[in-house]
């Protein structure tokens, strides 16, 4: 058992600015586009190399509690499409999290094919790259799957690996290990891409409120 509070329901007073308590998820808030995304997923003759154009947006939320436990986060939606293709290739929802008190950071994902997920790493507040996993089973960082994609695609794990790039893009590598029957070896489905901001985040509602107030300044 983790070293956790005895009261576990007095909640902290939270800082109304959630941009700027984002610890290294900072440079992450905004809209965004990449163009030169790539995925490889697997097919019944081998891997298949796959092209991508992603566009994500990623606002501020109020901070959370969970009776002392205080997260500040981004909630994003990800689309993605084919090159010259209007129909979605790949959809998500979800939120990062950010921790100060532990410096953890957590990754929820969900997509339309019957998938959830939790993933989570350990970074400095002021990190430029940090690495998040979850892994099939674990009650704490798990993967949750449709029967259909238990059975044909089973995941075993899901690996991020983000960096803040100094001109301002930030960029991300992931594995996602599946075991798929009739393959000798568990297949590695992975993805990355750089994404280059085209929109400014919307500061968190408490945020907006407290700035509209009389004597606040409405600008940031």
């Amino acid at each position: 058992m983790k070293n956790f509070p005895k009261d576990i329901y007095t909640e902290p007073e939270p800082d109304v600015d959630t941009l700027a308590n984002l610890g290294p998820l900072t440079g992450m808030a905004g809209i965004w586009t990449g163009t030169r995304g790539l995925d490889v997923n697997p097919r019944p003759d081998g891997p298949e190399k796959q092209a991508f154009i992603e566009h994500t947006e990623l606002q501020p939320i109020d901070a959370q509690t969970n009776g002392p436990q205080l997260f500040y986060g981004l909630r994003y939606h990800t689309r993605i499409v084919k090159p010259d293709d209007v129909e979605t290739f790949h959809d998500q929802v979800g939120y990062w999290l950010w921790e100060p008190a532990t410096g953890t950071v957590l990754l929820t994902l969900s997509i339309p094919r019957g998938q959830t997920a939790m993933a989570v790493g350990r970074a400095a507040a002021d990190a430029r790259t940090f690495r998040l996993q979850a892994v099939r089973g674990s009650e704490t960082n798990g993967i949750v799957s449709n029967p259909f994609l238990e059975y044909a695609f089973r995941t075993e794990s899901y690996t991020i690996t983000v960096s803040i790039n100094a001109d301002g893009t930030w960029s991300y590598e992931q594995d996602t290990v599946l075991v798929i029957p009739g393959q000798a070896e568990p297949f590695h489905h992975t993805d990355r891409n750089t994404l280059r901001k085209i929109g400014e985040p919307t500061p968190n509602p408490t945020a907006q409120t407290a700035a509209a107030k009389p004597g606040k300044s409405q600008a940031r």
